[in-house]
This record gives structure tokens, C-alpha cells and sequence, in this order.
């Protein structure tokens, strides 16, 4: 799996490249860390509905365990609810088992620490090198030091449920709304929370059976709730992902709202209701340039960081900004919460739909989004920044600046695991941009390749 720990846990397929045996030593070596200043640590652990993962939580348990921590089973559960629970309950860290928005047979292992945000990279080295050196632990429990499975005082569901319809004011009723729960953890939770606010709810993606997550549902397919919002004369639909961190809507015409638009639609209610500070908003690198444009529009400004979400929490942490994400709808709402939520997120998306008094489809037209081509530029993994100084395509790059002259922009990115560099062109016409886009790549293929 190369590095163990990636821009979100340890991922791969399970019971190949994650095994049974590796989470045993993960659970062991996580809880060892997490737990130097604690006797007696408590790990929270929550899975989403993938066949492999009572499989994958019984073996990280073990491990837990045989080093005298104590575990709370919270059950089939979003992400986002482990980072809230493990706050509410007092434990020392907690632990996702999920593969987010991947196909089944991919499983995944994330930390949370005992404030609900994801581990430091150095406290990811300090655990990846007890595995990867086999190192022997000091600490083995034996006796009534073992640890112990732990019932929770409170139902875990009930807790984060109640905590998302405190989150927001809004009266949702005689409002129809589509629910799309790609088969994974937001299953029970998100038809309980609009149900309670008072929403007509149909719900779709919610007979999960170990291997239908994310299976043509979900917000990486999003086709199934746009074809429910119209047939059922909805007002809006709101998909997730298998674990419940990201959000796609659908407005009532059955047109996508990605994350790009959902972040410009929350922006300026926040900015109105005084809560946005310093005006700014964290995004990344990809963010489409319809949305530096609107936010530039109602006095706000983009904070750019690099792709993946831990590095929009590092730098919202870092600022104090209170909203990020990225157009794949992970968008975090600091006020809140510590990490991304797609529920959540959702009844805010709903909240600023209603101040506004306009349809979803005319408050998402409000935000202009630029077609965007990605090409990818073969090259060897020694290349990946030569293009940085390679004068002939510096040139091309230039050339294509001006010829866009600030209606479009590139975005050069090379790949973080592959032998790739990735070729991103906004503009306002997509065939005109997907010719530039290729003819780039190939140049800088044809270089450096």
C-alpha cells in the first residue's frame, strides 16, 4: 500500500491489502500512541455498511485490547458522528472503518484524536513506524489489565441525530425531499433527522447489504436522485457518500449542485448573518474558478490550499476560518463541527435555499461554473516537476494565459502516485479548452515522458 497512512487513513482492499492481521497491529500501535497520558484509553469505533467491516473491526478491537485500551462499538455510524461522539463521550480517540466513497471491497482505517480532528502527520509517522519496523511494544497487557468492551450511556445514533437538528432552525414541513444514502452509514440517520424537522422524506441508496455501497448511488452517482427529484416533484435531494462526509444536491429541476456552487450558496448566507470570518473562505487548488469569481462578486475572498480535506481543516485551523471544502462536496462548517459532514452540511445548504425566498435551481444558477477539462500527461516519475523549468512549455503555458486573457485559467498538479502530471483548463467554451488541455499534455509528454 506504499505509504500506510494516506490524505485520509490507511485504505486498501480488504483482506488483501488490509487484512485482519494488519488491523490487529494497527489497533494495537494507534492505541499505544493515542494513549501515552492515559491508564486506562477509551477507543470509539464506528464502521459504515461494507461487508468487510465487522471483519476488520473485530481484529482492530483485539488490538485495542490486548494493549489494555477499552473500545465503545458505536455501530454502523457516519464519519463525522465518530469525530462528534468521541467529544461527547470523553474517549481518548476514535477510529472510522470506511472507504468513503470507494467501491465495497475497498475498506479504509482513520483516526480521530480525543478533540474530533484527524491525526497530525507526525503522530501518523510515530504509529506507521511501529508497524512498518515490526517494533515490539513495551506495553502488553496481561491479567485484569486487559481491556474491555464498554457499553455507552447513550445511544450513539440518538446523540448525533439530536446534535444535527440542533444544529439548524429550519421548519421543513410539507417540504418533499429526496435522501440518497448510497447504501453506507447515513442509512437510518438521514431520513431520522429531516423526518423530525418535519420534510416529506424519500429515501433512496438505504437497503445496504455489505456490497451495494456506493453502487450507482451516492454522491459520485448522482443520476438515481436526479431522476427521483423530478419524478417526485421534489423540492430539492441531497446525496451522500458511503460514510457520510460529503454532500451532491439536487436541485427541483433535477440539476446538480456540486460542492463549488454549495460552498458559494452557504458563503453568502454566512457572510449576511455576520458569521463568516474575515470573509474568507478555504478551498483548494481545484476549486473551479466560477467560485473565485462569485466570491469576489459579494466581497468575500478564497483561501487556497492544497487537494484533499485534512489540508483544508489544517489551514481553516490555522486562520480560523470557519468554512471549506472542495467541489467534491467534503465541506466543513468549523462552527460545528471538527471535519466534514454531508448531513450536516446538508441542512445548511437547505437553510440558505429557504433565506433566499428563490428555488434551489435559481439560487445555484446565481453561481457560474466554467467548464472544466483534466488531461493527464504521461511522464516518468523522475519528470513530474521538470515542467517547472522546461522553457518551451513554460512558453505554451503562457501563450495560453494571454489567450484566454483572464477568462480561464491552468492548473498544472503532478501526481502524488503516479508517473502523471496533471493538466487542468477552465474557460468558458469546453471544446475550445479541451484542445489546448491536449495539445499541452502531449507536449509534455512528448518531453518528458
Amino acid at each position: 500500500m506504499g505509504r500506510l497512512f494516506g490524505t485520509d487513513g490507511v485504505r486498501g482492499i480488504a483482506n488483501t491489502e488490509l487484512t485482519p492481521s494488519f488491523a490487529f497491529k494497527l489497533g494495537k500501535a494507534g492505541a499505544y500512541v493515542l494513549s501515552r497520558d492515559t491508564a486506562k484509553p477509551v477507543i470509539l469505533i464506528g464502521t459504515d455498511t461494507r461487508i468487510s467491516g465487522d471483519m476488520l473491526k473485530a481484529s482492530l478491537t483485539a488490538g485495542v485490547l490486548a494493549i489494555g485500551g477499552n473500545v465503545i462499538d458505536a455501530g454502523i455510524i457516519p464519519t463525522p458522528a465518530v469525530a462528534y461522539l468521541v467529544r461527547y463521550f470523553h474517549a481518548t480517540a476514535g477510529v472510522v472503518i470506511s472507504a468513503s466513497h470507494n467501491p465495497f471491497e475497498y475498506n479504509g482505517i482513520k483516526f480521530f484524536n480525543s478533540e474530533g480532528y484527524k491525526l497530525d502527520d507526525s503522530i501518523e509517522d510515530e504509529i506507521e513506524n511501529i508497524l512498518v519496523r515490526n517494533l515490539d511494544l513495551e506495553l502488553i497487557a496481561t491479567g485484569d489489565m486487559l481491556g474491555k468492551m464498554l457499553t455507552a450511556e447513550s445511544d450513539g445514533q440518538e446523540v448525533y441525530s439530536r446534535f444535527l437538528i440542533n444544529s439548524t432552525d429550519v421548519d421543513l414541513k410539507g417540504k418533499r425531499i429526496v435522501l440518497d444514502c448510497a447504501n453506507g452509514a447515513a442509512y437510518k440517520i438521514a431520513a431520522r433527522v429531516y423526518s423530525e424537522l418535519g420534510a416529506k422524506v424519500i429515501t433512496i441508496g438505504d437497503d445496504p447489504n455489505g456490497t451495494n455501497i456506493n453502487d450507482g448511488v451516492g454522491s459520485t452517482h448522482p443520476e438515481a436522485l436526479q431522476r427521483a427529484v423530478v419524478e417526485n416533484g421534489a423540492f430539492i435531494g441531497m446525496a451522500f457518500d458511503g460514510d457520510a462526509d460529503r454532500l451532491i444536491a439536487v436541485d427541483e429541476k433535477g440539476e446538480v449542485i456540486d460542492g463549488d456552487r454549495i460552498i458559494c450558496i452557504c458563503a453568502k448566507m454566512l457572510k449576511e448573518e455576520g458569521e463568516l470570518t474575515d470573509d474568507k473562505v478555504t478551498v483548494t487548488v481545484m476549486s473551479n474558478l466560477g467560485l473565485h469569481k462569485y466570491l469576489d462578486e459579494i466581497g468575500c475572498t478564497a483561501d487556497i490550499t492544497g487537494v484533499g480535506d485534512r489540508y483544508v481543516l489544517e489551514r481553516m485551523k490555522q486562520t480560523g476560518c470557519v468554512l471549506g471544502g472542495e467541489q467534491s462536496g467534503h465541506i466543513i462548517f468549523r462552527s460545528h463541527t471538527t471535519t466534514g459532514d454531508g448531513i450536516l452540511s446538508s441542512l445548511q445548504l437547505i437553510k440558505a435555499v429557504l433565506k433566499s425566498g428563490v428555488s434551489p435551481s435559481e439560487l445555484a444558477a446565481s453561481v457560474t461554473i466554467y467548464p472544466q477539462v483534466l488531461v493527464n500527461a504521461k511522464v516518468r516519475n523522475d519528470n513530474k516537476e521538470a515542467y517547472k523549468d522546461d522553457e518551451e512549455i513554460c512558453r505554451a503555458i503562457s501563450a495560453l494565459e494571454k489567450k484566454m486573457d483572464g477568462k480561464g485559467r491552468i492548473l498544472i498538479r503532478p501526481s502524488g502516485t503516479e508517473p502523471l502530471v496533471r493538466v487542468m483548463l477552465e474557460g468558458e467554451n469546453e471544446d475550445s479548452i479541451a484542445i489546448m488541455a491536449r495539445g499541452l499534455a502531449d507536449m509534455i509528454t512528448r518531453k518528458l515522458g
